[in-house]
């Protein structure tokens, strides 16, 4: 049998279908074998790492599931829809992370392009114009079936070992900021936002969520490290238990929640200075691995966490014309 006509036998049989719950097993084995596909790619993730499995993603009738003479060749559903999503007024919508989409290699970027036509269509029925996606990187074949269908990418995973850095900044002091000192940070977290909505993140929020956003982290911190110069908080970093993915939930790793550094201070080490602090905490706590997520529409984080950490997802946003919604 020759390529082309195989691609069409593939084609001809795989079957679309609804989600349902009785189809979570087969999903667990996709899941799986996905999953160590990455760890083949980065051997640095934890072999032990727990795949959470959520009935919720086989009942809320925004998934559909591709078959083959009764065999699963992949599943796509997603959490939603919620909103505002990421700070636009008025706009819903459906995120599928890691463990909500799975499809076996061969023929990957077929599949997911079919899952992906019937699973969006219900997810704009269900009033949802954002569509999200977290997939493993590298992946390129999901990643060009996305691309195909107009989506593009957003966010980045990234993830280290907590060995030091050969780095030394001698007029950087860095320290942990105890909880009760957390407003300290209160003009660096107000200009990160700031920052965040300026080109090309343009990600603004109203002043009042800003507001409201501080003063939860004020009442809730994560742990927080500063870097000072001449006595002055020029930068911090948060660390946090998990991070935006079921990887990062791992007990074997912390992560990077936020960071924030002055304008004036940065290219002077500063920040690398204040990471390499935290690296050498973590390992003196017996903490292995480390990881980030970061916008990568950012370009001020995005260069700089990929100068220190290695990319192992990529989540990818399309936004539909709301008349198609509903």
């Amino acid at each position: 049998m020759d390529g082309a006509h195989f691609l069409y036998e593939r084609k001809k049989n795989m079957i679309i279908k609804d989600l349902t719950i009785e189809m979570m097993e087969d999903a667990k084995i996709l899941l799986k074998e996905n999953f160590e596909e990455a760890r083949n790619n980065h051997a640095i993730i934890p072999d032990d790492t727990y795949i959470p499995s959520v009935e919720t993603l086989f009942t809320n009738g925004l998934g559909s599931a591709a078959y083959e003479n009764g065999k699963m060749l992949g599943f796509l559903s997603g959490f939603g829809p919620w909103g505002p999503v990421f700070c636009t007024k008025d706009t819903m919508g459906v995120y599928s992370p890691l463990h909500a989409h799975a499809a076996v290699k061969e023929n990957r970027k077929r599949i997911y392009q079919k899952l992906c036509q019937a699973a969006a269509e219900k997810w704009a029925r269900a009033g949802a114009a954002s569509h999200t996606i977290t997939l493993y990187d590298p992946d390129d074949e999901a990643k060009e079936a996305f691309f195909d269908y107009g989506f593009g990418k957003r966010c980045v995973d990234l993830i280290r070992t907590t060995e030091q850095m050969d780095i030394a900044v001698p007029h950087v002091e860095c320290a942990v900021l105890p909880n009760e000192n957390t407003r300290e940070i209160r003009r660096l977290r107000r200009a990160l936002s700031d920052h965040l909505a300026q080109s090309p993140t343009f990600m603004k929020s109203a002043d009042s969520a800003v507001e409201d956003w501080l003063d939860r982290r004020e009442k809730d911190p994560p742990r927080v490290f500063i870097a000072k110069v001449d006595g002055e908080i020029v930068a911090y970093m948060e660390v946090q238990e998990e991070g935006e993915n079921f990887i990062t939930a791992h007990p074997a790793m912390k992560n990077i929640c936020g960071a924030y550094c002055l304008p004036d201070k940065r290219g002077q080490n500063i920040a690398a200075a204040l990471l390499n602090f935290i690296l050498k905490t973590l390992k003196s706590e017996s903490v292995p691995l480390l990881g980030v997520d970061c916008e990568s529409i950012n370009p001020t984080a995005v260069n700089f966490w990929k100068k220190h950490f290695a990319p192992y997802t990529k989540s990818l946003v399309r936004r539909i014309d709301e008349n198609a919604v509903g």
